[in-house]
C-alpha cells in the first residue's frame, strides 16, 4: 500500500487537533495501526482525553510545545518522541511561533470510539 500526502484530507478529532491519517486501516486496508499527522496552530491546545486500547507513540517533526502526559509536563520539539499508555491522560500545547506538528502511530488503529475526552476539572 502507498499513499501520498497530497491525496489525504485533513479533519478534525474528538481532542480538536487537525489530523491527516496517512496511513489507516479503515481507509488503506493495513491491518491494525495508524499512522497520522496532527497540526497544532500558534497557542491551540488539544483536549485533555485518553484512549481506553490504543497505544500512541508521538514523534514531533516540527515547532515546539508543552505535553501533558498523566501527571507529567515537559517540554517537547524537533526529533522528540513520547510514548503514551493505553488510558494515561495526555494533551498537548503548542507554545511556539509556528504550527507544532506531531506523527502519531496508534496500535490498535485510532478510533473516535476509542478516544475519551476528559473534563479538566476532574
Amino acid at each position: 500500500m502507498h499513499t501520498q500526502y497530497s491525496n489525504i484530507h485533513a479533519y478534525i478529532t474528538k481532542d480538536g487537533s487537525q489530523i491527516r491519517e496517512l496511513m489507516h486501516p479503515s481507509e488503506h486496508n493495513n491491518k491494525s495501526q495508524s499512522l497520522a499527522e496532527a497540526r497544532i496552530p500558534v497557542a491551540e491546545k488539544t483536549q485533555l482525553h485518553k484512549h481506553l486500547l490504543s497505544e500512541e507513540l508521538y514523534h514531533v517533526t516540527s515547532g515546539q510545545g508543552q505535553m501533558t502526559l498523566g501527571g507529567e509536563f515537559f517540554a517537547i520539539g524537533p526529533g522528540d518522541t513520547i510514548a503514551i499508555a493505553p488510558g494515561t491522560a495526555h494533551c498537548v500545547e503548542n507554545t511556539g511561533t509556528a504550527e507544532l506538528v506531531i506523527l502519531c502511530c496508534c496500535s490498535p488503529a485510532y478510533s473516535d470510539e476509542d478516544t475519551q475526552l476528559i473534563d479538566q476539572q476532574d
